[in-house]
């Protein structure tokens, strides 16, 4: 029996798959959040409130510290790294809004050096301030330098007793005005390169940590904060050296994945927003929805959520699988943040042209999910970070598979522990892929997927006949085009692999698929027109360009599952 994708929706959640325990904290965020209302939530984003009841409510639940204490380093019962339920949770946060969520995210990017070290004092102390219902922060990023950690001029000066005097200033530090622990990079006075590094874990109310400000205007507090001959002691020091560098793009590495889901909790919201407002309008004495371009359009966002939903929920399975011999997560991990996250821009600028100018008015949830959407993709490591990095690993996965054991779905309730132990941050273009071809090739019946199978088979001639010569290899924005190409055949790999595990309505893969070869379709354009492009990759441009199948009957049972959200969820006020 086919199923047809659902929406996250508080009235009828119930995460049965997951444990007691894990059921019962889903479930008890959800209605803490309808029990606050529309109202309060909207107002709290609109006068900028810091999150101290939402933090309340999570440390009398304890909900930090059994979602984000690995079992290693467990102080109660149900307490593990599980990606499948932070996943959930980043989801749901999503949904009531960003601001919630990125108090959450920070707090996971601060814990990640912590759980990495072998400082057995510095990861009680990172347990206990989870059960007291702290939060963390990661101090990496600097204003002259970004994340540039090369460059950091956070400087310790070495002291008799083994420790340091930490000074320099941080800046866009999440939590940072409230962190029980701050894990911050920086470097030694009298250790020249990479040797030299050095995290530390500091308190955000030593009298020598000084909060300067919020840089943003929003209820996250993205700090800039400044040390002054902050003590170090030992106990204190998490990672030096090179490890201190892995520590730092490891943690990165586990905390840019929950940028997907938030994406998604965003875009569904605002979708039953937008989905009942166009259905409830009229003009022209007919429902806005009656409108051929207004049904494409929703319905275009709505198959792209789907999309988005499907590649996430796969992603998950390769990250709880992973192992020092099977490393695919690396490549699947950039793809949600960079590629899940721009979905969500589009899904949320193809209903904002439906609703137009309500998508502004004050009163909606849309009006805040059309800002903060767009900061996902700018998080963790700009678009353009990403796709360089997914791009270290296309030709293995395009043209070098290998035969490995099939990923099951992980929804067990078991310990993702091999993230705080990914070991060095180097060797990407060793890492080997399994044939990306079998998900195609089980639905090669689908139309539009043996459609964009004839373009990702294009793509592999281009990779092995045409691929850039040196010189084009130093234009990066000639290569980040081919990776925009690349990423479309992953994205649409794990879509496969997820439909095939939930037995998806063929429908609406169809009406997906119809998008992605359009989509595949205008960046072979864009290629085309690249400076650097030779003749014959132009003509290669072309020549891929491929037309979606269309499908009256096809579009309009999945406009049948768009029309059905109107109404089927409103927050109360």
């Amino acid at each position: 029996m086919t199923t047809t994708p659902s929406l996250f929706n508080p009235r009828t959640y119930d995460p049965a798959h997951f444990d007691p325990e894990t059921r019962r904290l889903l479930r008890a965020t959800v209605d803490w959040f309808e029990e606050r209302g529309k109202r309060r939530i909207i107002e709290d984003y609109r006068t900028r409130a810091w999150l101290g009841d939402f933090l309340a409510f999570a440390a009398k639940e304890r909900l930090f510290a059994t979602f984000l204490t690995p079992a290693s380093a467990a102080t109660g019962e149900d307490q593990r790294w599980d990606t499948a339920r932070i996943a959930a949770l980043n989801e749901i946060l999503g949904f009531y809004g960003l601001d919630y969520w990125y108090a959450w995210q920070v707090t996971i990017l601060g814990l990640g050096p912590v759980w990495q070290s072998e400082n057995a004092a510095a990861r009680t102390r990172a347990a206990d301030l989870l059960d007291q219902g702290e939060v963390f922060a990661f101090g990496l990023s600097e204003k002259a330098h970004g994340a540039d950690i090369y460059s950091t001029d956070m400087l310790l000066e070495p002291q008799a007793d083994g420790g340091f005097l930490a000074s320099g200033s941080k800046y866009y530090i999440g939590n940072g005005n409230a962190a029980g622990l701050v894990s911050v990079f920086g470097r030694r006075t009298d250790v020249e390169g990479p040797d030299g590094y050095v995290f530390f874990a500091a308190d955000s109310r030593h009298p020598a940590y000084h909060l300067v400000k919020n840089v943003v205007d929003s209820s996250k507090f993205v700090s800039e904060f400044r040390l002054e001959d902050y003590p170090v002691a030992p106990e204190d020091v998490l990672h030096t050296g090179r490890a201190a560098f892995d520590a730092a793009l490891n943690t990165v590495n586990v905390g840019k994945f929950n940028l997907c889901t938030a994406s998604i909790g965003i875009c569904e919201h605002a979708m039953y927003e937008a989905v009942t407002h166009a259905s409830n309008r009229i003009l022209y004495g007919r429902p806005v929805t009656a409108f051929p371009h207004v049904r494409r359009e929703l319905t275009d966002a709505y198959v792209r959520l789907v999309g988005m939903k499907l590649f996430s929920d796969r992603a998950v399975d390769y990250f709880r699988t992973a192992g020092p011999e099977d490393r695919r997560y690396l490549l699947f991990n950039p793809m949600t943040k960079m590629k899940v996250t721009t979905e969500g821009e589009k899904v949320i600028d193809l209903m904002w042209d439906v609703i137009a100018a309500k998508g502004f008015e004050k009163d909606n949830y849309f009006s805040q999910a059309a800002i903060e959407i767009r900061g996902l993709p700018k998080l963790e490591g700009t678009v353009h970070v990403n796709l360089a990095l997914i791009l270290k690993f296309m030709r293995n996965h395009l043209l070098d598979p290998i035969d490995v054991p099939a990923v099951p779905t992980r929804l067990d309730a078991a310990d993702d522990d091999f993230l705080f132990r990914q070991g060095p941050a180097r060797g990407l273009g060793s890492v080997r892929f399994h044939d990306w071809r079998a998900a195609y090739d089980a639905y090669a019946e689908v139309p539009n997927v043996a459609r964009f199978r004839e373009q990702a088979d294009a793509l592999c001639e281009f990779v092995t006949t045409m691929a850039p010569d040196e010189e084009q290899g130093r234009d990066l924005d000639f290569l980040l085009s081919v990776g925009q190409l690349f990423a479309l055949v992953v994205h649409g790999q794990l879509i496969l692999e997820q439909a095939r595990l939930t037995d998806l309505d063929e429908s609406v893969l169809d009406e997906l698929f119809a998008v992605l070869v359009r989509d595949f379709s205008g960046h072979c354009v864009e290629l085309h027109g690249k400076d650097s492009a030779t003749e014959r990759q132009q003509g290669w441009a072309l020549g891929a360009v491929r037309r979606p199948v269309v499908d009256e009957a096809r579009s309009a049972r999945v406009w049948e599952l768009v029309e059905a959200l109107s109404g089927a969820y409103e927050m109360s006020l």
